[in-house]
């Protein structure tokens, strides 16, 4: 008898289970167990030894799953990574990590049958069984070549792919022979091939061919060999190349290298949606190599892509969002993290809450794979790895083809508004722009950051917003309390209702939304086709494709959008980009906001101009002389990049430190105020003055619950390491407290 350790999705330690040899039961294998007293759970094999534990009874494992294992040993180091660093149980990873279809639950094991997925099937042909000697072939080619080209051609190139692929059974994939069905009936009907239909083989390195790739110029074949030495030295390389600068032809020449030595290729994008065109163009060039995976695709589709790729002998490309970190591979040479800044691949709802950037890099390091993080404004974490030495850096100053940076336009809303060249939320600058792009049969985009409420309150005077004299970030108005507070150290004063600056009493919470634009674009231009995108509009990835596609047909003429519209777009006909309220991104309460509005206003700035050497973008601001807007119309990342460091070794933030926040939420908001204390009070007693708060969440109510929040930095060069052990003893002590069991608690490491 056997044991094996077993993972659960569940936020569980492994289970001990017993294992009958005639299963044949392997580590990585999903099997099925009994967990209580009538659920049935799918769990990984982890582990199995022939010495039983100190149990008492164990229960057997009933079945394995899969013909296949599911989860690889290099997957088993980055799931132990994982839920150590982000300090979670395996099982929460496994239960984030795989698709919900491949690991059914169920009040039976009849149900978990029925549950249970199985690999696409693909019909396969062979040559008929007297045809697979060569002579006998070449003997039928030479008889009937004159008469019958196209079918003896066909059996060649039958014969020619079963040697490649190395197929001992001759059958290949139908696909592959690029014969109709007609054709193919025919000769089958002859007896001159066999069919079956047997599951899709993946990986298997379909026709080693010359990919069409894309002509670089000579600034971006200096840079793919700058990366490439990079990767000789053992390095993750940074591409720093400005927007349109061709960073993704460059990631198409490293695709194309590693899969044709048989080697994954993994791509990460923040959102699937925005980059239909870049998905297209890979599969064109990639054919048959390429799998999308994202969470709009059906559980059934995301179920059986992971199957496929769990079989697979390498030499595939996948495209996909963070999540797509955990899915199989077989050999990776390559992981590319395009847009790599952008916070979408920070996971914040659950457990683990990873970054997928970060996790990249482990998973290259695991792999001894390749690493490029690709970005036009990278993140400031990013930057001092490749300043410091630790990473490669590759940078891209120059546009590709024929488009040129845009000239960029401050408009001061302030002064607009006195001397009365304002109409709605629009000024005078940014009307003639849209006048002159319209006039010229040329497209728009108007970028406005939100769709409702933004949480702060401003001075429309002066442009003053309240900041934490500590934190040097903007206070949130809390309209319970009726006091502005800062989420990182605590702070807190009642909220003015007289400017502290110009004296005035004209303080007001600021805030307009894209429906609200839209609304006042059309009635300003009644002849101009405006299209929204926001996540309002696009409700589905059908109305996401139509929205885009009209625009890039040029059937829409402006386009008002949130975040959607500022990365993963090539619109030739865009000249004028138009961001209306640029500052509720420099008056977000956060360390990060002066990072996030620079890398934000680039990225948008960067869809004008892609076709044009006359584009324009146009801010409008309050703030017309802060830092951040003159680094943005100086295009200076680098000057940026140098004041924001500066500030946050100043005020000890990242990159020079961890900031871990822990969550507490409750339905009971007395039992929440007791516990976070409870907690904060554990903290300072083992880290000190590391610890901050406990404050009110941004979101102090949500769900019917009320949340709390303790943030801990620790320290660039401190041990990490130890400090999850000091954390993991006060969130075991607030867990096993009888007087706070209605306390939820999430540890967020390395939080946004």
């Amino acid at each position: 008898m056997l044991y094996a350790q077993v993972v659960l999705p569940l936020a569980q330690p492994m289970y001990t289970f017993s294992l009958d040899e005639e299963l044949a039961v392997g580590v990585g294998d999903a099997v099925v167990v009994q967990f209580g007293s009538s659920r049935y759970y799918t769990g990984i094999v982890w582990s199995i030894s022939d010495t039983r534990p100190d149990i008492p009874r164990l229960k057997p494992i009933l079945k394995r799953l899969y013909a296949t294992p599911l989860v690889r040993p290099h997957a088993q180091r980055l799931w132990e990574w994982a839920a150590d660093y982000y300090m979670c149980s395996v099982g929460e990873v496994m239960r984030m990590a795989l698709p919900s279809l491949a690991k059914p639950s169920a009040t039976s094991l009849a149900e978990i049958d029925e549950r249970a997925i199985t690999a696409p099937m693909e019909r396969y042909v062979a040559l008929a069984e007297e045809l697979r000697d060569e002579e006998r072939l070449h003997a039928y080619v030479e008889k009937h070549q004159r008469r019958a080209p196209r079918r003896t051609a066909t059996l060649d190139k039958i014969a020619a792919l079963a040697i490649e692929r190395g197929a001992e059974d001759g059958y290949v994939p139908r696909r592959l022979v690029d014969a109709g069905t007609t054709h193919i009936a025919a000769l089958r009907s002859k007896r001159l091939i066999v069919e079956k239909l047997r599951p899709r083989e993946m990986g298997t390195n379909d026709a080693q061919r010359d990919f069409l790739l894309p002509t670089l110029s000579a600034a971006q074949q200096q840079t793919l060999r700058t990366i490439k030495e990079g990767h000789n030295a053992g390095k993750v390389c940074l591409l720093h190349g400005i927007t349109g600068s061709g960073k993704t032809e460059i990631y198409i020449h490293l695709m194309a290298e590693a899969l044709s030595a048989g080697k994954d290729v993994m791509m990460l994008v923040p959102e699937i949606a925005i980059t239909t065109q870049l998905i297209e163009r890979l599969e064109h060039i990639f054919e048959g190599r390429t799998t999308i995976y994202h969470s709009r695709l059906t559980p059934l589709r995301r179920g059986q892509s992971y199957l496929r790729l769990a079989a697979s002998t390498g030499g595939e490309l996948i495209v996909g969002v963070r999540s797509a970190l955990f899915l199989p591979m077989n050999n990776p040479g390559l992981i590319i993290v395009d847009e790599e800044h952008d916070p979408s691949y920070k996971q914040s709802d659950m457990q683990p809450r990873y970054n997928g950037r970060d996790m990249a890099v482990v998973l290259g390091n695991i792999y001894g794979a390749n690493v490029v993080l690709g970005s036009a404004t990278p993140s400031l974490e990013s930057y001092i790895n490749a300043m410091s030495g630790k990473y490669c850096y590759a940078q891209l100053n120059e546009r590709w083809g024929d488009g040129a940076l845009p000239e960029v336009v401050i408009s001061d809303t302030l002064r607009a508004v006195k001397r009365g060249e304002r109409k709605l939320h629009f000024n005078i600058e940014m009307l003639h722009a849209i006048n002159d792009s319209l006039t010229a049969g040329e497209q728009v985009i108007l970028f406005q950051n939100r769709r409702g409420y933004a949480p702060y309150i401003q001075c429309r005077t002066c442009g003053y917003s309240p900041r934490c004299p500590h934190c040097n970030v903007t206070l949130t108005q809390h309209k319970a309390t009726s006091r502005m507070e800062c989420h990182y150290c605590g702070y807190s004063t009642e909220r003015p209702n007289v400017c502290p600056n110009c004296e005035t009493q004209d303080m007001a919470t600021m805030g307009f939304g894209t429906e609200k634009v839209e609304e006042e674009i059309a009635r300003l231009y009644p002849e101009a086709n405006v299209e929204r995108l926001d996540g309002d509009s696009a409700t589905s990835e059908r109305s996401y494709r139509e929205i885009v596609g009209r625009f890039e047909r040029g059937e829409s003429d402006i386009l008002v959008g949130t975040q959607i519209v500022t990365k993963g777009f090539d619109f030739g006909g865009v000249t004028t980009v138009g961001i209306l309220n640029a500052d509720n991104l420099l008056s977000s309460p956060d360390f990060r906001a002066s990072e996030r509005a620079y890398q934000l206003m680039m990225q948008v700035a960067g869809r004008a101009g892609r076709r044009s050497n006359n584009s324009r973008v146009v801010i409008q601001t309050s703030q017309p002389n802060h830092p951040i807007i003159k680094y943005v119309v100086a295009g200076d990342y680098h000057a940026m990049a140098r004041a924001e460091l500066a500030e946050r070794e100043a005020f000890g933030y990242p990159p020079y430190s961890h900031l871990v926040r822990l969550t507490l939420h409750c339905r009971d908001y007395e039992v929440l105020r007791y516990a976070a204390h409870y907690t904060a009070n554990m903290m300072r007693s083992k880290f000190g003055s590391r610890v901050m708060g406990p404050v009110a969440a941004t979101r102090e109510m949500l769900r019917g619950e009320y949340y709390a929040e303790i943030a801990l930095k620790i320290e660039s060069g401190a041990s990490m390491k130890r400090a999850r052990t000091l954390l993991n003893e006060v969130v075991e002590a607030l867990r096993t407290n009888k007087e706070y069991k209605a306390v939820t608690l999430n540890v967020d490491v390395d939080a946004w």
